[in-house]
């Protein structure tokens, strides 16, 4: 009975053991990839990828959702640098997913500046919040067909794509007001991203959070400033809160965070993080995402804030 018992536990804790290396370390270098239509909207076949590791018996696998950059104008869900970091999560045994969303200022005169009038600007944000919940909402309906978790969905954007899934990761399911029914998110991580409105983040909508940003980041503010530094008298004047603000929030609340600051860093802190920080995204999302970290980090890049935009104590000027 005692040797019985003994291997019992041995393979019980080889079997933990492999679970938790599961999502830090890479399972399978084989990815399998699948496109889906998610939804039909204004004639246009909105689609998504879903990168799941290949000959995994696993059912219930948390997921990550990645929505590109590009002023709401441009981008596209499958470039190679996005194809190459949905992959990686992937290969250590998350679904990692790219959507495709409308682009509402694509072909416009004015894009997403500051001749674009704001209520153009806060139009084309909510257009591609509501693609990305119905995208969430096409995923949570066919989680057993995909294999995922539908308690375990992490938001990841990269500019316009962060400005996206910003707001869609605080607002509480009941508010989404879709025909497809509530969706909610368990985490979310922002490069270079912001949201016009911080009340919307409160004790019971905050969830665990990650932002990449630069304290030089001339198109989309680092703590809060005009979107574009736009002056007032601009068409496309709109205040937003960046990632320090966001942050700031968060921790009044108690709420975990982690926030990834490049001192002097520029817009460019809204792609490097796919391809130089994965593993921190990877620590996240197991650390605070799927084992409940309660911490609050902020992560400093020294260098020098060489701009004209409001200094911080922790960056050389």
């Amino acid at each position: 009975m005692k040797i019985l018992l003994s291997a019992f536990c041995i393979f019980f804790i080889l079997h933990a053991g492999f679970a938790q290396e599961r999502y830090l370390e890479e399972i399978t270098d084989s990815v399998n990839v699948e496109t889906y239509t998610y939804i039909q909207k204004d004639g246009q076949n909105l689609e998504l990828d879903v990168y799941s590791p290949a000959f995994d018996n696993e059912t219930e696998r948390p997921v990550l959702v990645y929505v590109h950059g590009g002023g709401f104008s441009g981008g596209i869900r499958n470039n190679e640098g996005t194809a190459t970091f949905c992959k990686k999560f992937a290969q250590r045994g998350y679904v990692a997913v790219s959507i495709t969303y409308r682009l509402l200022r694509k072909g416009t005169k004015t894009g997403f500046g500051c001749d674009c009038p704001t209520e153009e600007k806060l139009e084309a944000i909510a257009a591609a919040v509501e693609d990305l919940q119905d995208a969430t909402y096409f995923l949570i309906t066919n989680w057993e067909n995909l294999g995922i978790n539908p308690h375990q969905i992490i938001l990841a954007g990269s500019s316009a794509g962060a400005e996206t899934v910003l707001p869609a990761a605080y607002q509480p399911p009941y508010c989404y007001g879709l025909e497809s029914g509530p969706v909610s998110y368990a985490g979310v991580i922002s490069m270079a991203g912001a949201m016009a409105d911080t009340t919307q983040i409160y004790a019971d909508s905050a969830i665990p959070s990650m932002f990449f940003h630069g304290t030089c980041d001339n198109l989309v503010p680092y703590a809060s400033a005009p979107h574009h530094y736009c002056s007032e008298d601009r068409e496309g004047y709109l205040m937003l809160h960046g990632s320090k603000t966001i942050a700031d929030k968060l921790q009044q609340l108690g709420k975990p965070y982690w926030l990834y600051t490049v001192c002097g860093g520029n817009h460019s802190v809204a792609g490097s993080p796919m391809f130089d920080q994965v593993e921190e995204m990877l620590t996240f999302c197991h650390k605070f995402v799927l084992n409940n970290s309660r911490d609050q980090i902020h992560t400093i890049i020294p260098g020098e804030h060489n701009c004209d935009y409001p200094g911080f104590n922790y960056c050389a000027n």
